[in-house]
């Protein structure tokens, strides 16, 4: 069946990979050994392989948002502005709803609702309320202002707060991750503080520039080589100097190789200087590499990338009815599956797990089950634009 599509296949193909990559972090989250409760980055407990296996899904989250932004530009290039903001706006709350309501329960299974977790889907969410604002802004404004929230934050990492006061909870959903005990039958992780996020889609969103029908490839290649190069010299220069840009400084280990982990040991909650360059410098870079490369490896990751609400969902629910009859194999009760305020409190999973040899067969498992799944809906969705709702999925 032909596909009805004007999208730009690199930027798909991109966020195609990192949706696939995500996957392998969130079947470690649900498999290996102790992962509910212990650090894959403690260069005390991990292992080189462990810390890659959580390193390489860094790149997720930043890619992701930044490629909602441009995605947001791109869409926007056929809508007047004010269009444009509604339709950010209605999708942002949308999204926003989604992560408290759906994610939260596929994550847990606990219709208590007595964990709630606020992750990347409700930093998109309130980032994209934000953007309907932002983009009133001429551009130059718009492009500091994305500057100053994503290299400035770092300056306000010194600011720790405690308690559960509303300016408490504010600041914590605005720069400080987290884990709060409401009660003992009421939690609450705050995972992804949204000020840098929110730069992060308003640099994507400006990038959407370098995509216009009429901007030349050789130029948009130019760009990306020196923005990509360019966001990878600013990390080495400042991890190497070790003053600023994270919130945690590296330091010389008993080993070379420990050492090497704690220079690429970087904040991530929220995304610090450092994080967002050593990911999307690197992402920009590959953006470059596969401009015009189309075969069958591009051609896989493409349907992902082009159904990631849905892949994403979707992969979380598949992941965790795994993981239910992996408990189940493992000899402990599918009961502690079904993640709820005293499964965590109590620490019920602490001595779960399997290999990451499991983790890892698992990951590809997953991936190639939903693909066909995937590739039905991506054909669905591009056929049917006329369906003003499928814009929302």
């Amino acid at each position: 069946m032909k596909i009805k599509t004007k999208r730009i296949e690199s930027i798909d193909i991109l966020r195609g990979c990192v949706m696939v990559i995500m996957a392998l972090d969130h079947v470690r989250d649900y498999f290996y050994y102790g992962a509910f409760f212990n650090d894959p980055t403690n260069l005390e407990t991990t292992t080189p392989i462990l810390f890659f296996t959580r390193f390489i899904t860094h790149y997720c989250a930043p890619v992701f948002v930044f490629l909602a932004g441009t995605s947001a530009f791109l869409y926007g290039s056929r809508k007047t502005k004010p269009e444009l903001s509604k339709f950010l706006f209605s999708r942002g709350i949308w999204l926003i709803f989604l992560e408290m309501v759906v994610n939260n329960f596929i994550w847990t299974f606990d219709f208590s609702f007595s964990f709630q977790i606020f992750q990347v889907i409700w930093a998109i969410g309130l980032s994209m309320v934000c953007l309907s604002f932002l983009i009133f802004l001429p551009k130059k404004v718009l492009l500091a202002t994305g500057v100053i929230l994503v290299a400035g934050h770092n300056l306000l990492d010194g600011i720790v707060t405690e308690g559960q006061s509303l300016q408490s909870i504010i600041w914590y959903l605005l720069h400080q991750e987290q884990f709060l005990v409401i009660n003992p039958n009421q939690l609450v992780l705050l995972k992804y503080p949204v000020i840098p996020w929110i730069g992060i889609m308003v640099l994507g969103y400006l990038f959407g520039t370098f995509y216009q029908r009429d901007y030349a490839v050789n130029k948009r290649k130019k760009w990306l080589l020196h923005l990509g190069l360019g966001a990878l010299a600013v990390f080495f220069v400042l991890r190497g100097l070790n003053f600023y840009g994270d919130l945690t400084p590296w330091s010389v280990q008993d080993t070379l190789t420990k050492s090497i982990l704690s220079f690429f040991d970087i904040a991530k909650y929220p995304p610090s200087l450092l994080f967002t360059c050593i990911t999307l410098g690197p992402a920009l870079l590959f953006l470059r590499t596969i401009e015009s490369t189309k075969n069958r490896v591009t051609d896989f990751f493409l349907v992902f990338g082009r159904v990631p609400l849905f892949y994403y969902f979707m992969h979380v629910l598949v992941i965790h009815l795994l993981a239910i009859g992996g408990i189940v194999i493992y000899g402990d009760s599918w009961h502690n599956m079904i993640l709820t305020a005293d499964v965590f409190l109590n620490k019920k999973l602490i001595n779960y797990g399997y290999s990451l040899q499991i983790v890892y067969l698992l990951w590809i498992g997953v991936v190639l089950f939903l693909y066909p799944f995937s590739k039905r809906y991506m054909i669905y969705k591009a056929n049917n634009k006329d369906k003003w709702w499928l814009s929302y999925l």
